[in-house]
């Protein structure tokens, strides 16, 4: 039978990062070899899989492990045929002959009891489109604590060197849960949140050491070092995944039915910026050999204070334990969003150009992190007498009311503290009216992470007849702008430092109202604000008559990890 297509469509466990670690390294190695060597062929996937005996080990249709071949090479990338680097049969043995009275277990291709042949004839440089085929293995009625065996998978092939892959499977070994988290509820941004980590081992065997790790987002920050802990910090790139991750190890044995604490609480630093940031941790039964591997891999820094230590917990409540330990922290920051208008003037057949101003006064970013970047979006009317001969790319026509026309932009998020952005619309003034008025509105929405609503509307006026309105302010041209672009370009004195904004569509610049009003001002009416719910992944907005909930999901990596 042929090698089989197949999706990743599981996160990798954490116990099987060494050896991802590892086959990456391997994938990267020099391409280039004589031309009578054989072509060296790795094969990957997870290399080990626990099976705990009481859960049900996930979904029963997922498998633990995919199966690729590693070749040499730079992968493909666009469209079109994809170029092979090898042409010839091969074969792909996996012999899981060890899990007899071990466990059940699914293998592709031609299965022959628990010893299946993969075929195959191309291959391809990298390792996305060199598939093998799934592997699933569960526990049965002969599983017992503490049975191990291995499967073996080995290739065969003229010109072909592959280097095997051999799968360690245990059952009822040792099982890490973690200790619950509850958010204080006078935590405030500036605030240090003393985390109570802790695990336990829901196992039937010990465990000869432990790892924990834990991540916050960009709004979270770690105040001690610890010797037995290695940190990294992201600073640029994507917001979404901007943060500081750290990996510890304990030596000592973690024992089976036992509950462990932090000798002291992790102390997390929350920035005056802070909002729904998220702060999570995890222990797991990797080995201190394997986390130290993996954290050199990967550029981590030691700690250079005092050593973290676990303790035992008697008595522990099997209830305050959980797989996940996560928070959203803190809860209680606001931020400010305003729009700018524009005062412009001209003659019939001229064409004109509104600068809309929209700006996060803080001091809270919108972070996003649970939806993974959903979009903020606001409507702008035209005024009358005029037609949009040009609007920015992050804007889009649309019905904004009944029997109203307008444009709904958007506005990406993560969104910085100081995020400043401009949306330029041009207009041709095909018949002039005195002090024509087009509304500029965010949604008309409770949100109470919103710290001022009477900012959250702005007009623009053509050819205005000099009357105050409300005391508003605004600019004649609503600020200066790169164009408008959708993605969020970068810019100084919107990153905080990060290296990157990463957060606004319609393009970045140095503010929406720098200027003063000229005959008209722009009245700012209260139109509510956006609705951005803490752990849900969608942002609704209310537009108009009814509501619109607009989902745009990025691929990311991106989160995954991530609520604003």
């Amino acid at each position: 039978m042929t090698l089989q297509s197949v999706r990743r469509t599981w996160p990798l466990r954490s116990v099987g990062l060494l050896a991802a670690t590892g086959l990456a390294a391997v994938g990267l190695a020099g391409t280039a070899q004589a031309a009578d060597a054989p072509l060296p062929v790795t094969i990957t996937g997870e290399n080990r899989v626990d099976l705990s005996l009481d859960s049900d080990n996930g979904d029963a249709t997922e498998p633990q492990v995919q199966l690729r071949l590693n070749v040499p090479g730079e992968e493909f990338e666009g469209d079109g045929n994809i170029p092979t680097v090898f042409t010839g049969d091969y074969k792909i043995r996996i012999d899981a002959s060890e899990l007899a009275g071990v466990a059940s277990v699914k293998l592709p291709c031609d299965a022959d009891g628990l010893v299946a042949v993969c075929d195959g004839y191309e291959l391809y440089a990298g390792e996305t489109y060199n598939r093998v085929g799934d592997i699933r293995v569960d526990v049965n009625d002969d599983s017992a604590a503490g049975d191990f065996g291995t499967i073996k998978v080995t290739g065969e092939g003229e010109g072909l060197d592959f280097t095997p892959l051999d799968i360690d499977v245990l059952v009822g070994g040792a099982e890490f849960v973690n200790r619950e988290l509850s958010l204080p509820k006078d935590l405030e941004a500036g605030d240090t949140y003393e985390a109570p980590v802790g695990l336990r081992n829901k196992g039937a065997m010990d465990s000869e050491g432990a790892v924990l790790r834990f991540h916050g987002s960009r709004g979270l920050s770690f105040p001690d070092s610890y010797g037995n802990c290695a940190y990294a910090e992201v600073t640029t790139g994507p917001l979404l995944h901007q943060g500081t991750e750290a990996i510890c190890t304990f030596p000592d044995t973690i024992k089976a039915g036992t509950a462990y604490a932090l000798t002291e609480p992790l102390k997390v630093k929350t920035a005056d910026f802070a909002l729904f940031d998220i702060f999570n941790y995890g222990f797991s039964a990797v080995s201190p050999a394997e986390a130290k591997s993996l954290r050199e891999a990967k550029d981590y820094r030691p700690g250079s204070g005092p050593d973290l230590k676990l303790t035992e917990v008697p008595g522990a409540d099997p209830a305050d334990y959980t797989r996940y330990a996560e928070l959203d922290l803190p809860a209680t920051n606001q931020y400010d969003l305003e729009l700018t208008g524009a005062s412009l003037k001209g003659a019939a057949g001229d064409t004109v150009t509104a600068k809309l101003g929209f700006r996060n006064n803080g001091p809270a970013w919108i972070s996003a992190l649970r939806s993974g970047g959903e979009p903020i979006g606001f409507t702008v009317e035209v005024p009358e007498g005029a037609k949009v001969t040009k609007a920015p790319e992050a804007c889009r026509e649309t019905d904004i009311a009944e029997n109203t026309k307008g444009y709904l932009c958007f506005v990406d998020t993560p969104l910085l503290e100081d995020a400043r952005l401009t949306f330029p619309f041009d207009l041709r003034i095909d018949r002039v009216v005195q002090n024509a008025k087009a509304k500029v509105a965010l949604p008309d929405w409770d949100n109470p992470r919103e710290s001022d609503k009477s900012n959250d509307s702005a007009w623009i006026v053509l050819n205005g007849t000099g009357q105050s309105t409300n005391g508003g302010t605004g600019s004649s041209d609503g600020g200066t702008s790169n164009g408008g672009t959708t993605g969020g370009g970068s810019s100084s004195g919107t990153d905080g430092g990060s290296g990157s904004s990463s957060g606004g569509t319609g393009g970045d610049t140095s503010g929406g109202d720098t200027g003063t009003d000229t005959d008209g001002g722009l009245a700012l009416t209260g139109a509510g604000g956006v609705t951005l719910i803490a752990g849900g992944a969608v942002l609704a907005l209310g537009l108009g008559a009814g509501l619109v909930l607009y989902l745009r999901r990025r691929a990311a990596g991106q989160g995954g990890g991530t609520t604003a």
